[in-house]
């Protein structure tokens, strides 16, 4: 019997993840929400659902589960209603900016004994699942250090910068969760620098759009990430992890995968030009997991928690750059 699943937010995340959901065997969209009807109409044409409000999807008898892809003030409070209304829940990362207010969150969450799985597609994607799982087979050893890359191929507007958190917070996150996720330990020290190079309104919204992050466990295994808002090249994402033994990588990916030889030298296509495109088979493969969890009666993974841990790295980051000094994460927590 298929899992019959709601979507909050008809924006180009709940875009993705609705085209994810029909991708996935065991899953039907049975119903869209959106604070533009129009937005809602078009998505639940496409996929044969029906526009409800928010209290209709909560009080359905017809849904198992929501996908919450709302701007991210609004995430905390969704998730605790639908908690409460006894659906599964996926929700885009950050549960909320305020540390306090995702730990209150999460409290409802285990009172009501809710399934919650938190959106870090990148666990899912099969070149850095291929790395991890090189990792576990003992291939290169003991993971020693870790470099991650992550540039996205242009500075969102500024009024995203705003409401979703910043680099740090919104936008390094992701890489946060992917360094924990490799590593296998908690980092207990952030020392990050950041600049504006890329658009001056960015720093007048007093955020950054270049950083550089080296995160340390209390082993002193080391992770050490660049960001910036503008790779002119295309969306850049790379992975490279060093052991005792060895190493293994992820390369950048493109939507195909040739090399033309000629009298001009060696020449590849051009990269993804966004997440959009580059993580379709992630979206799809953690939709599938979110499924097979509510089927199994299992909790999934990310979990809140795993939110909430690179939610306190990223804290650490900012106060780092504005402190100029390794910040320890229990300064945080």
């Amino acid at each position: 019997m298929a899992t019959l699943v709601a979507l909050l937010g008809a924006g180009r995340i709940g875009k993705v993840h609705a085209k994810a959901i029909g991708a996935v065997d065991g899953a039907m969209l049975v119903a869209v929400a959106d604070a533009f009807p129009e937005a809602a109409e078009a998505l639940a044409q496409a996929y044969g659902a029906r526009v409800a409000t928010i209290d209709e999807i909560a009080a359905a008898d017809d849904v198992d589960a929501v996908i919450i892809c709302t701007p991210t003030d609004t995430h905390a409070d969704l998730i605790e209603q639908f908690a409460k209304a006894g659906k599964a829940i996926f929700c885009e990362k950050p549960i909320d900016l305020s540390i306090e207010r995702v730990k209150s969150c999460l409290q409802t969450v285990e009172d009501h004994g809710a399934t919650l799985m938190l959106g870090f597609n990148r666990r899912f994607d099969p070149h850095f699942s291929a790395v991890r799982d090189t990792i576990l087979e003992g291939r290169i050893g003991d993971v020693e250090m870790v470099q991650i890359t992550s540039r996205d191929p242009g500075a969102p507007p500024p009024g995203y910068i705003q409401s979703s958190g910043g680099i740090f917070r919104d936008m390094a996150v992701h890489d946060f969760d992917m360094a924990r996720f490799l590593l296998g330990e908690e980092f207990t020290t952030v020392y990050a620098t950041g600049s504006v190079l890329v658009d001056p309104e960015i720093g007048k919204l007093g955020d950054y759009d270049s950083a550089t992050i080296v995160l340390t466990t209390a082993s002193g295994k080391q992770c050490s990430i660049s960001n910036s808002r503008r790779a002119a090249y295309g969306y850049d994402q790379r992975i490279e992890v060093h052991g005792s033994k060895g190493a293994v990588s992820a390369e950048n990916q493109r939507p195909v995968s040739i090399e033309v030889a000629t009298e001009d030298g060696y020449l590849r296509p051009p990269l993804h030009d966004f997440f959009m495109t580059r993580y379709t088979e992630a979206y799809a493969a953690e939709i599938k997991a979110f499924v097979e969890a509510i089927e199994n009666g299992t909790q999934p993974s990310p979990t809140g928690e795993d939110g909430l841990k690179s939610l306190i790295l990223g804290e650490a980051a900012l106060k780092s750059v504005a402190e100029r000094r390794a910040v320890g994460t229990d300064e945080i927590q």
